[in-house]
């Protein structure tokens, strides 16, 4: 039997030194950062956020294929902005390496830039450190910085989140960006690890246009986006309460969509709980959207593939699968 932990990855640990940080700043919480703009007369905030792409390097390194992980690493930091109602506007890379290989760095950069494309925001600087004998040759690190504004009347906090509205899931391209501690856990044979990597390397869905679209299509109706969970690392069960209400829960549907079949394939070949496939991995579904019963014709309609994923419930702040 694998588990995250035994992959090395501790998420309740992970949940502990964040509670420590939010102790330490009021400011730290939730999906991204908010600053009031005192030049606004407090009307606007600025968001940011900051996140890398993990482990899923690894397999960027086995296959030598570097064009779509910038994809990725932008896609980490917008989608966590959309979840305050924030508009992206721009980003930051940090890349490291031992020995810069130009033709390599150059793939890295496209990818960031087609993500910075889909993610509507202006690569507007960053940051390449060259390090001889920190990384192993043909390795490297990055780190993205994404910046956003929202009007402070139009942040989403979940708030307004009541028993007997609906979560929308919107389907994921994979596993995005996490859990691949586990996965190569699992796939720690090399022949093995390459058969899926390529599969594995299909890049994070960027939710801007979607969530854009959704929102435009909801407030024609006079209706509103109520809160928005980016399903990252933890999955559905750690990420969707942090924009819930502490007196509610989300009971969720799980045969409203189709899991990814990779992913129960990779279950069955390391005998993962199921506990596990869901606190470690997306389920298929990247990103889901609070909203109220009489706007869920319109947001199915709006977005096609969405799903009616479950819905909310008196509660503790947790999630129930059913």
């Amino acid at each position: 039997m694998t588990t995250y932990k035994k992959s090395g990855v501790d998420i309740k640990l992970a949940d502990k030194f964040t509670e420590f940080l939010e102790k330490k700043s009021k400011a730290i919480g939730g999906f991204a950062g908010l600053l009031p703009i005192a030049e606004t007369k407090n009307e606007f905030s600025m968001v940011a956020s900051t996140d890398g792409v993990g482990t899923k390097l690894k397999l960027a390194f086995l296959l030598d294929k570097h064009n779509t992980i910038g994809i990725d690493l932008v896609a980490m930091c917008v989608n966590d902005l959309l979840c305050c109602g924030a508009r992206p506007m721009i980003f930051l890379d940090y890349y490291a390496t031992g020995k810069l290989d130009l033709e390599r760095s150059k793939k890295i950069i496209e990818g960031i830039m087609e993500g910075c494309r889909q993610g509507e925001s202006a690569l507007l600087g960053g940051e390449t450190a060259e390090m001889p004998g920190f990384y192993r040759p043909g390795e490297y690190d990055l780190a993205g910085f994404s910046v956003g504004i929202v009007k402070n009347s139009e942040i989403l906090n979940g708030k307004q989140v009541r028993p007997g509205d609906i979560l929308i899931g919107l389907k994921s391209t994979g596993f995005h960006s996490n859990g691949f501690s586990l996965i190569r856990k699992i796939l720690d044979d090399k022949k093995l690890l390459k058969k899926y990597a390529s599969r594995l390397l299909t890049p994070t869905k960027i939710y801007v246009k979607d969530i854009n679209k959704l929102r435009a299509g909801l407030r024609r109706k006079r209706q509103d986006v109520l809160a928005l969970a980016h399903i990252t690392g933890a999955g559905i069960p750690g990420n969707l309460p942090r924009v819930l209400p502490k007196n509610v829960s989300a009971v969720m549907f799980t045969d409203a969509w189709k899991v990814p079949p990779i992913m129960r394939e990779l279950q069955r070949l390391g005998n993962i709980p199921e506990a596990d496939m869901w606190d470690s991995f997306n389920m298929g579904l990247g990103m889901i959207a609070v909203v109220r019963k009489e706007a869920v014709k319109t947001a199915l309609k709006t977005l096609k593939g969405s799903v009616v994923a479950g819905e909310i419930v008196t509660g503790k702040n947790e999630v129930l699968l059913q």
